[in-house]
């Protein structure tokens, strides 16, 4: 039986081709993830507003394969409208997935959280717009945001054909000159940046954490799954 351990339910944009390859190469044996579909073409607010307003069915649909956790698998579109929005968010899955739910941005702060990283420096595929409100995100919990960049692109398929490849070289110049932060956030669940976790950790000495990353940690911690086994989890 797929699931056998635990069964993750995960939420997704439509045009995202990264998440569930990476969180079921994160998971450890006899943990499945099982994905549910918002539409989703441009990552914009007012696209990322549409799209959750789909939220609710893909709960259902998750509902009907009875897993044991659900993760809505987008980090702007968790933290659009600050915090508040993030928990309001889990809470209203939770309620329609009747089991745990956990929303990617708050897994990022909590994973910062277990990590001890307070200065951070960030990496983002996104518009200038949505890179503004994260780093406003992570500055409300009292976050020093160090250093950042954002690549700037819209549309959804273009940050999937992003590769690990990309996501070093952005974080390695993103650090060129910049004063020491004590953990490296490399944004997005359509970037694909979990394969480079460990290499970028050997030769910057910080823990790098990945919205992929930390949502699978949040997810299998949540269904008292190890999640030791997570890149960016061994600090």
């Amino acid at each position: 039986m797929n699931g056998w351990r635990a069964r993750i339910g995960l939420i997704v944009p439509s045009s995202n081709t990264t998440a569930e390859p990476e969180l079921s190469a994160a998971t450890p044996a006899g943990v499945s993830v099982h994905a549910a579909r918002m539409p989703l073409e441009n990552v914009t607010a007012d696209d990322l507003d549409t799209m959750a307003d789909r939220a609710i069915e893909c709960a259902e649909l998750l509902n009907d394969a009875a897993v044991d956790v659900v993760a809505y698998g987008c980090t702007t579109g968790s933290l659009l409208h600050g915090h508040g929005f993030d928990a309001e968010l889990e809470a209203t899955i939770e309620a329609t997935a009747d089991c745990p739910t956990v929303a990617t941005a708050l897994s990022v702060e909590r994973c910062l959280d277990a990590l001890g990283c307070q200065r951070i420096a960030l990496a983002t595929p996104y518009v200038n717009d949505l890179t503004r409100r994260e780093v406003e995100y992570l500055e409300a919990s009292d976050r020093e945001v160090v250093a950042v960049d954002g690549r700037e692109i819209e549309a959804n398929t273009a940050i999937g054909s992003l590769t690990a490849e990309d996501a070093y070289r952005q974080v390695k110049a993103l650090l060129a000159d910049v004063d020491e932060p004590d953990g490296v956030f490399v944004s997005c669940t359509n970037y694909s940046s979990l394969s480079v976790v460990e290499t970028l950790e050997a030769d910057l000495g910080l823990p790098v954490v990945t919205s992929n990353a930390a949502t699978a940690w949040d997810a299998l911690r949540t269904v008292d799954v190890d999640a030791e086994a997570v890149p960016g989890r061994r600090h």
